[in-house]
């Protein structure tokens, strides 16, 4: 699901209007129903190359460095770069199963979500991404996960300077920049007038979302948001640069800046143009546009991801063999926990009144592991958490927590 990967599915998610949960299963469930572990990450790691290769192409394309008669070449240079094991078969149309690597879900914009509770997860936030039997929440900890995974299809830069710019933008984005967002959607919005939806954002947010409070609340909001344009028109793209890091193509930097105001954008009402008109902020709409672009034709030529059904999602991933085996369960972690302890972890700035609830697995300064099981078919999943903006402690008093 990652705009990685696949950019309109990521951004699908990511802008919060299109709302999904995403899968990622093994290709052998699928096709062969192979064991090897091996053949198994290589055919992924040949795909999401393949992936890469059409989506340089596009942009090639768009910027004028290819032509038509380039098609498919960087997919197949790509894939074919794949290395650790090369499969023994008869069947060389290997193209075909480039199209059924990955998967997406699609879930309802309001609680319940059938799906998520058939698998034991109580976190009620989306995107999730789900990599085998492992659960990936929280937008923070997807990405960097698909970043360490695919090491050879990063966004991300490599210098320590740069990486703390694409670090500090996504505390920016998701703790500064969204909750002004949100506050900023126009009143003529449908669902503010459907209860169910309104009661179900007030859960979420902790606030209210009745339609007289959110016109209250727009000037405030605006006035935060016409801050942040500023900061990114007079400074970050000040000089006319094109993405963030002055790269070729969008980075993982544009990605964690852009997502809030590309959401804004695309919603009719949501900026009024006297405040935030092109005339007002050139180069930031400008810079839109281009990302809007890119999307655009990487959506053209991308492969299609398979759209799975709720039943077939859940035995998929319950299944499958899990993504990770770390136990590591840090022992200067404030927190003093041990692995194997029932624990419950849950996000304290949005989405809090939902605690997930398991054996701790993993606590890394990066992130909490716990294990649940599945309500279908009774599996164990590891469902993952970042450590910033969550919450861990021990439950049934068995533990060692200092909260």
């Amino acid at each position: 699901m990652s705009f990685l990967r696949s950019p309109v599915s990521i951004f699908g998610a990511l802008n919060l209007t299109a709302i999904a949960g995403s899968t990622y299963y093994l290709r052998s469930h699928l096709i062969y129903n192979l064991e090897e572990s091996e053949a198994r990450s290589d055919e992924i790691e040949g795909t999401l190359r393949g992936h890469i290769g059409l989506i340089e192409e596009s942009l090639d394309r768009l910027e004028g460095k290819a032509t038509e008669a380039d098609r498919g070449k960087k997919m197949d240079e790509y894939y074919g770069k794949r290395g650790r094991y090369e499969k023994q078969s008869t069947n060389n149309d290997v193209h075909n199963l480039i199209l059924v690597a990955s998967g997406y879900l699609i879930q309802p914009a309001a609680l319940p979500r059938e799906d998520l509770n058939a698998l034991g997860v109580k976190y009620r936030r989306i995107p999730i991404l789900s990599i085998g039997r492992d659960i990936y929440c929280d937008t923070r900890l997807i990405l960097q996960k698909l970043e360490e995974k695919f090491p050879s299809g990063t966004l991300g830069a490599s210098e320590l300077d740069k990486k703390a710019v694409e670090k500090l933008l996504e505390k920016w984005t998701i703790d500064g920049v969204f909750p002004q967002a949100a506050q900023a959607i126009p009143p003529e919005m449908p669902l503010l007038n459907d209860p169910k939806w309104v009661k179900d954002r007030e859960d979420y947010m902790g606030r209210s979302w009745a339609k007289e409070d959110i016109i209250k609340g727009r000037p405030e909001a605006h006035v935060h948001l016409r801050e942040a344009f500023e900061l990114l028109e007079m400074t970050l793209l000040a000089d006319g640069r094109h993405w963030i890091l002055k790269t070729e193509k969008p980075s993982l930097a544009d990605i964690e800046a852009i997502w809030p105001f590309h959401w804004l954008s695309s919603m009719e009402g949501a900026l009024p143009p006297a405040l935030f008109g092109k005339d007002n902020f050139p180069k930031v709409h400008a810079w839109l546009d281009r990302f809007s672009g890119a999307l655009k034709a990487a959506k053209s030529f991308a492969p299609k991801v398979t759209d799975l059904k709720g039943a077939e999602a859940v035995q998929y991933i319950t299944q499958a063999e899990f993504n990770e085996s770390n136990t590591e369960v840090d022992a200067r972690d404030p927190l003093a926990l041990e692995g194997g302890q029932d624990v419950e972890s849950w996000p304290i700035d949005s989405g809090f009144n939902h605690r997930d609830r398991g054996q701790l697995v993993a606590l890394t300064r990066q992130e909490v592991v716990l294990k649940t099981q599945a309500k279908v078919g009774h599996k164990d999943i590891h469902i993952h958490h970042p450590r910033t903006n969550f919450r861990v402690r021990a439950v049934s008093g068995g533990g060692k927590s200092k909260l």
